[in-house]
C-alpha cells in the first residue's frame, strides 16, 4: 500500500517537470507576443512605435516590465506597432584617398579613419534614410572643402589640425541625424599622380647620388691632404736627420776614438760587414810561415 502512493507521487512529479520544461518556453514567447517584458542586451538600443508614434525607448540595458514603461499599449505593440533594436556600440570606418590639391597644385590624396555611434535612436531612425552613408559623405566632402588650397609643407607636417578642422567641420550635422563623431585622425597623406611621384623619386635619387658623391670627394679631399701634410712633415725631419747626421757620427767618432781597443774593435767589426755585405770570394788560409807560403803562391798565379 506504501509503494502505490509513492509512485504516484514521483510520477505527478515527473510530470510536473516535464510541463513546466515545456510550458516555460511558450509562456515566455506568450509574455514576449503580448508586450509584458522585454530583455535588452547590453550596447543595444529598442525603439517602440505604435501608429505611426515613438511611444518609448529603451536603452539600459536588463529585464523591462513593458505596461510599466508604455502602459497599456505594451499589450499590443508586438501585434500592431514596431520595435526597432539598433547597434549602440562604437564603429569606424576609413576613408582612402580623397582628392584635394595643395596650393602649389600639387594633386594629394588623404587617408582619414573616423570613429561614430548613435547617439539619439529616434533621430536616427526617422530624420535621415541612410545616416552612415551620409556621415561618410559628409566627411569626405569636409575633407575636401576645408584641407584643399593647403600649403604642401603643412599638409604633409600638421594632420592633427587638419583632424581637428574636419571634426569641427562634422560634428554638428552628425548630431543632427542621430550620429555621434567620434575621433578624427588623418592617417595618410600621399601623391596621387604617378608621374610626379616618379619624378620625386628621381630627384631624390640624383640628390643621393650627388650628395654621395660629395662625400666621397670630400673624403678623398681630405686624405689627400692628410698624406701632402704628413709626407711634408716627414720630408722636413728626415732632411733634419740628414743635416745632424754628419756631427752626430762626428762625435761619436770621436769619443770612441779616446779608447784604441774600442776603436780597434769598432773599425774591425765595420770592415767585417762590409766583407760579408760585398760579394767577393773570400779564401781561408791558417796561420803560421805556411799560410804565408800559400798567400804569397796565391798572389803571385794571379799576378801571372
Amino acid at each position: 500500500m506504501t509503494d502505490q502512493p509513492l509512485a504516484s507521487l514521483l510520477a505527478a512529479a515527473l510530470f510536473a517537470f516535464v510541463g513546466l520544461f515545456l510550458a516555460e518556453p511558450i509562456l515566455l514567447a506568450v509574455g514576449r507576443i503580448f508586450g509584458l517584458y522585454a530583455v535588452v542586451q547590453e550596447r543595444t538600443c529598442r525603439v517602440y512605435m505604435l501608429f505611426g508614434k515613438v511611444i518609448g525607448v529603451l536603452d539600459e540595458p536588463g529585464l523591462h516590465f513593458l505596461p510599466a514603461q508604455l502602459g497599456p499599449a505594451a499589450f499590443i505593440i508586438n501585434l500592431l506597432g514596431n520595435c526597432f533594436v539598433l547597434d549602440m556600440r562604437l564603429d569606424q570606418e576609413y576613408l582612402r584617398s580623397q582628392p584635394v590639391n595643395s596650393e602649389e597644385g600639387a594633386p594629394m590624396g588623404i587617408g582619414i579613419w573616423y570613429e561614430m555611434w548613435i547617439s539619439d535612436p529616434v533621430s536616427y531612425l526617422f530624420k535621415n534614410t541612410d545616416p552612415r552613408g551620409s556621415l561618410r559623405a559628409n566627411v569626405s566632402n569636409a575633407t575636401v572643402r576645408c584641407l584643399s588650397n593647403m600649403k604642401l609643407a603643412e599638409m604633409m607636417e600638421t594632420r592633427h589640425n587638419m583632424s581637428q578642422t574636419v571634426r569641427a567641420e562634422v560634428t554638428d550635422k552628425s548630431q543632427a541625424w542621430g550620429y555621434q563623431l567620434g575621433s578624427v585622425y588623418i592617417r595618410k597623406v600621399h601623391f596621387r599622380d604617378v608621374g610626379m611621384i616618379h619624378q620625386i623619386e628621381e630627384k631624390v635619387v640624383n640628390r643621393l647620388r650627388q650628395v654621395t658623391s660629395a662625400i666621397r670627394q670630400a673624403g678623398s679631399n681630405q686624405v689627400s691632404v692628410i698624406t701632402s701634410s704628413a709626407e711634408r712633415e716627414a720630408a722636413i725631419e728626415f732632411a733634419k736627420a740628414a743635416a745632424i747626421r754628419p756631427g752626430t757620427l762626428g762625435q761619436a767618432f770621436q769619443e770612441i776614438a779616446r779608447e784604441p781597443e774600442v776603436a780597434m774593435a769598432l773599425f774591425d767589426v765595420l770592415e767585417t760587414q762590409r766583407i760579408l755585405a760585398s760579394s767577393a770570394k773570400i779564401a781561408m788560409l791558417p796561420g803560421g810561415p805556411h799560410g804565408r807560403m800559400l798567400a804569397n803562391l796565391m798572389a803571385a798565379d794571379k799576378q801571372v
